[in-house]
């Protein structure tokens, strides 16, 4: 009597970090832009007052000469756009990884959650011991508020997010509005620590951060906890949470990997250059006119940028798409994806170098360099960031927090260094 033959399964692999052969080189594209992007707009963080980010004004008696050339070229092309695309792309990452790790038979919410558990981590030292600017724990929460909706269909994704960001937007009308009930305390209070400090506090401020790593610690714990508290239930969580859902859909569509067609591209990087550059120039316009005055530029001035980036993000977004499809052989363009490879450990790497040269625990040069000094620093750090990465990966499959971080999520040591060749 013949035996029926033995069904044979084959196993499925565990679920594991995205193979080299796997990557995307369109994602890889878009966080080496945007991790270089990011400096163009953090370098004004780790040179200058806490108050300096938001207030071009705030210190050093406004913005002259080449010096507003430099934060005009900055505000219209970087601020708010990078981190708009880094939102977008972690919103990405999170369909991503869970769809591969599903497709996989695993289950994905374990992984995520130590994922975003170990980045919090990761983002809770970044602000506490080296710089207060440090957005790795915003990302961390609000990659697990929005999880839950990353099935939903790419048009629901959209409207959500859109929903979500304009939000953030009325939360900030409604400051402008609520302000004329303020004590005065209140206001002075919040003119302090956002916009215009006192002579007093910025000399403190200053001297802490040309001083000593422990001497930094205390002003630097105030702008983190101030950052990750009321900054990011007022701000952040509405605007990185709802971009990370529009990311999630513009990934389902094909639009972050590079999949649609050339033309599309090139139309919809026109139509957000056309809707984003006037609408931020004449909200440049307006704070010049209405003086930086905090009750304005703070919530209503600002708005402007906080809306028309999403045009100039989505242009650059489109350009780099084009340059993923049309030129993906030529060198300039394989770096860049390798700085992209590990855009984390390059975040973290432009933060040591330039609390290095700024802060006192350095060479203490804060509050010393002018913007267009500050250019330079960009440019320099661009070089060391590209020489560093091409240099890395030739001797290893990940960057070094992102081979740590892998590890940590999925509870197993992963292959680090890259075989000798003979």
């Amino acid at each position: 009597m013949a035996h029926p033959q033995a069904e044979t399964t084959t196993p499925t692999p565990p679920p594991g970090p995205v193979l080299e052969r796997e990557r995307i080189l369109a994602l890889d594209l878009l966080r080496g832009f945007a991790v270089l992007g990011i400096l163009v707009m953090n370098i004004q963080s780790f040179s200058q007052i806490f108050a300096a980010y938001l207030n071009p004004t705030a210190y050093g008696g406004g913005i002259q000469g080449a010096g507003y050339w430099v934060w005009l070229i900055g505000h219209l092309l970087a601020d708010e756009k990078m981190m708009a695309i880094f939102c977008m792309l972690y919103g990405a990452g999170i369909v991503l990884l869970t769809s591969r790790i599903e497709a996989r038979g695993a289950r994905a919410l374990p992984i995520f959650l130590r994922r975003s558990f170990w980045l919090l981590i990761f983002g809770l030292l970044h602000a506490y011991l080296l710089w207060s600017g440090d957005i790795l724990v915003s990302y961390a929460i609000c990659g697990v508020v929005v999880y839950p909706l990353r099935k939903l269909a790419p048009r629901r994704l959209l409207a959500i997010g859109l929903l979500v960001v304009a939000f953030g937007s009325l939360l900030s009308l409604f400051g402008a509005w609520s302000m004329q009930f303020w004590a005065a305390k209140e206001i002075a209070q919040f003119e302090r620590n956002l916009w215009q400090p006192t002579a007093q506090d910025t000399a403190a401020q200053i001297a802490a951060y040309r001083g000593g790593w422990l001497a930094q610690m205390p002003v630097r714990a105030e702008e983190s906890l101030l950052t990750q508290t009321s900054g990011l239930v007022f701000a952040t969580l509405w605007r990185a949470g709802g971009l990370m859902l529009v990311g999630m859909a513009l990934y389902k569509w094909g639009l972050l990997t590079g999949s649609l067609a050339t033309r599309l591209y090139r139309n919809l990087g026109i139509a957000g250059a056309l809707f984003g550059f006037p609408l931020i120039a004449y909200g440049v316009h307006r704070n010049f006119q209405e003086h930086w005055r905090s009750h304005y530029s703070f919530f209503i001035g600002s708005q402007f940028n906080y809306w028309g980036s999403l045009g100039i993000s989505l242009a650059w977004i489109c350009l780099i798409m084009i340059a993923a499809k049309t030129v993906r052989r030529r060198n300039g363009v394989k770096r860049l994806a390798t700085v992209g490879r590990m855009a984390f450990s390059n975040y973290i790497l432009e933060t040591v170098f330039c609390t290095l040269l700024f802060y006192g625990s350095g060479f203490g040069l804060f509050a010393r360099v002018d913007r267009v000094q500050e250019a330079v620093v960009v440019l320099v750090v661009w070089l060391i960031v590209f020489a560093f990465s091409h240099l890395w990966m030739r001797q290893f499959y990940f960057g070094p927090l992102e081979w740590l971080w892998r590890s940590l999520t999925y509870r197993q040591k992963e292959p680090f260094r890259r075989p000798v060749r003979n």
